[in-house]
């Protein structure tokens, strides 16, 4: 499925051609320990390699799939939605620290605390990557007043791109964490436990 140029960020490229390019889309949650596994493991033994391995070949597209029963799952990936409006190139950098700290967001640590709140420790660990902290937090918080047609469900400065990206999860009936399509087909194969070889092996039988 296509990509709306304003989540570009979402996309890993390898020196792509658009006439002819494999697409390894990664439907993943912040708050999933199998996510994490996933994400880290490409990231760690996977994503380094591919410029020199691959280069035009291939392209990866992190697909933000909130879990609602996570109830912490919207605010972080809204805290990945403002970094892509804010560093796009900074997207997969913020994703990777998100996972290390994806803890420190689960329901027990976060049951105490406002929204806001939330959002402000979301905003400090997007500084560790070099976005612009208070630009993160201002298109996150939510204020406590109704807006000028007296509506209270207000939103903040990224519900609009959360919105986009749900609709394309639901259009493709995409449930699980982690879910993967390569080419656009559900790969059943490709495990969240994958370690560095076996993507590597998996990448080498599969990207021509």
């Amino acid at each position: 499925m296509a990509l709306a140029p304003k989540f570009a960020g979402q996309a890993y490229s390898v020196d792509v051609s658009p006439k002819a390019i494999h697409t390894l889309e990664l439907f993943l949650d912040y708050v999933c320990p199998f996510s994490a596994k996933m994400f880290l493991a490409l990231s760690t033994h996977v994503l380094p390699s591919l410029p020199r391995k691959y280069p035009g070949k291939l392209q990866l597209i992190f697909r933000q799939q909130i879990q609602p029963w996570h109830p912490s799952s919207t605010l972080v990936h809204e805290s990945a939605a403002a970094v892509l409006r804010l560093a796009p190139q900074k997207f997969w950098d913020y994703s990777k620290i998100l996972f290390e700290h994806q803890k420190e967001f689960f329901d027990v640590n976060v049951v105490n605390e406002t929204r806001n709140q939330t959002y402000e420790r979301l905003s400090k660990l997007a500084s560790e990557v070099g976005v612009e902290e208070k630009g993160v937090y201002e298109l996150l918080e939510v204020q406590d007043k109704a807006g000028e047609d007296g509506s209270l469900n207000i939103g903040n400065g990224v519900t609009d791109d959360l919105k986009v990206m749900v609709k394309v999860n639901r259009l493709l009936g995409v449930h699980v964490t982690p879910t993967v399509l390569f080419n656009g087909v559900v790969e059943n194969s490709i495990s969240s436990s994958f370690t560095g070889e076996q993507w590597q092996d998996w990448l080498e039988k599969n990207v021509k």
